[in-house]
């Protein structure tokens, strides 16, 4: 960057609102970010906050091949010598942890308070992986005649992580630590409209020793994307973001039989049945529909409520939704921040105004929200919106609105909850609340989604895969089974005798 200062220090945030801030290659000649000249625009409570430069054939091609490079030396080393690096990366984020996460609040507009757990999150996957590269082995297979076979686990090579908007940090760790930890190279794009966090984690990578160029960052939208996706030299993809660019993603990856990687969008059941800890259960619905303004991929969004408890739930859900402190999402007691941009925020109002159209009520929210600080007066604001009355045939029901916008509807038995909540194309997440210890693990069982969370929602320990059935996508993120996705595997046989021909 221009001043890499701009982006490492708190104090030096306000200087994001100048416009003049352009990426280049010569400012960070080693992590590289990459970069050609149509500007992007970043936007802040109404205000740019930095120009981009999006990224061509020649840039996204340097910063592959420099990513080759340093994939060379770094799957040569043994799996503690690429640990040592990682955890001295971790241990950099876990020492920078406020600075970076008052970063992401520019970057995106979430709380301060969501930021700081986000990047905790990053270095705990940086620190689990950095756990797993030494452990990485094959298998020793006794053949007859002492002849045996063993297999080997070995990286892929040059891998891209294409990122989305609303854990612009947090996802860049969760794809690149696996990769790394595998002994592979990755050059990420991150979301055009949050290009800033992912140049820090580049910076941090290069000061706790990666070798140079093992992860790149290039600057782009869509056209970026294609070209990393169809480069000759890229081994796999992974993916964040909408089933429609995933589905391009997907598209442009089989050209080269590359691996694919696709975590997509969601429209998540929670099941709430009239035997549950009722205050749990509140307190896991909004966990399920307003962290980062709503914009959260597996979100609990269709709310099935039993009909018993129905009234007694909505009163104090909605009370509590009416008490959600929206604002500067600097402020520590702020629990609800500005949405990413003008256009998504204009989205996600006319998502509300058609289920209303619909017959659906609103029983609290749902309008642009005006803060008193007028210095926030242009900010992308949604104030947080509960719906009754709802319909599964609704477009508010059946859709994703990536918004702070809760779909409640009754149900009478499991059986019909069960069918109601997998009469969906999407299948990312599910949720359920019950005492009922049995019940429990069935519904869980019979849920068509890559997670269920039971009396809870919305954990995401590092140590958990994460991923969906359906168009929802495929593979995962975090958990040991993640390695397998960043790896290939070699089989050796070896013939302790005579060759047996038939020849």
């Amino acid at each position: 960057l221009n001043d890499p200062p701009y982006l490492t220090s708190p104090l030096n945030l306000q200087s994001l609102t100048s416009g003049n801030m352009v990426c280049s290659q010569t400012a960070l000649p080693s992590c590289n970010v990459f970069n050609t000249c149509t500007p992007l625009s970043v936007l802040f409570p109404g205000r740019v906050l930095c120009d981009m430069i999006p990224c061509g054939e020649e840039e996204v091609d340097e910063a592959i091949k420099s990513a080759h490079s340093a994939y060379l030396k770094w799957s040569k080393l043994s799996g503690m010598e690429r640990a040592r690096i990682m955890l001295e990366a971790a241990r950099i984020i876990r020492e920078r942890r406020d600075e970076i996460a008052r970063a992401e609040v520019a970057n995106n507009g979430k709380s301060i308070t969501e930021a700081q757990v986000d990047i905790d999150v990053a270095w705990q996957c940086i620190e689990y992986y950095a756990g797993i590269a030494p452990t990485l082995s094959g298998q020793h297979i006794q053949l007859p005649g002492g002849s045996f076979a063993y297999t080997r686990r070995e990286p892929l090579g040059v891998c891209v992580g294409i990122g989305a908007w609303n854990y612009p940090f947090q996802i860049a760790a969760w794809k690149s630590a696996p990769a790394m930890a595998c002994g592979n190279a990755m050059v990420f794009k991150p979301s055009p409209m949050t290009p800033v966090t992912v140049v820090m984690l580049a910076e941090i990578y290069k000061e706790a020793g990666v070798p140079d160029g093992l992860f790149n960052v290039v600057q782009g939208g869509a056209e970026t994307g294609g070209l990393l996706c169809h480069h000759p030299m890229v081994a796999k993809v992974s993916f964040t973001g909408s089933v429609p660019t995933g589905k391009k993603v997907m598209e442009m990856a089989a050209k080269g039989v590359k691996q694919v990687t696709l975590e997509l969008g969601g429209k998540s059941p929670l099941i709430i049945f009239k035997d549950c800890e009722l205050e749990n259960a509140i307190k896991g619905a909004l966990m399920a529909n307003f962290l980062t303004q709503g914009e959260v991929c597996c979100n609990g969004t269709r709310v099935f409520v039993q009909r018993e408890i129905m009234p007694q739930f909505l009163e104090e859900v909605v009370k509590r939704t009416k008490a959600i402190a929206v604002g500067d999402p600097m402020c520590e007691e702020t629990r609800m921040g500005a949405l990413i941009r003008k256009p998504h925020m204009e989205k996600v109002l006319g998502f509300i105004k058609q289920a209303k159209e619909q017959g659906a009520k609103v029983l609290c929210g749902g309008e642009r929200f005006v803060p008193s600080d007028p210095k926030l007066k242009d900010g992308y604001f949604v104030s947080p919106c509960v719906l009754d009355n709802c319909r599964d045939d609704m477009t508010c029901v059946k859709e994703e609105i990536f918004g702070p916008v809760m779909s409640v509807l009754p149900f009478d038995t499991e059986d019909e909850v069960l069918q109601r909540a997998n009469n969906t194309t999407f299948g990312l997440a599910s949720g359920v609340f019950t005492r009922d210890i049995a019940r429990a693990h069935r519904v869980a069982e019979n849920l068509q989604a890559g997670t269920c969370y039971i009396n809870n929602y919305n954990v995401g320990p590092v140590e958990v895969p994460f991923g969906g059935y359906k168009m929802s996508g495929f593979g995962r993120e975090n958990g040991q089974v993640t390695t397998e996705y960043y790896s290939q595997l070699k089989t050796v046989v070896v013939e302790m005798g005579d060759v047996e021909s038939l020849f």
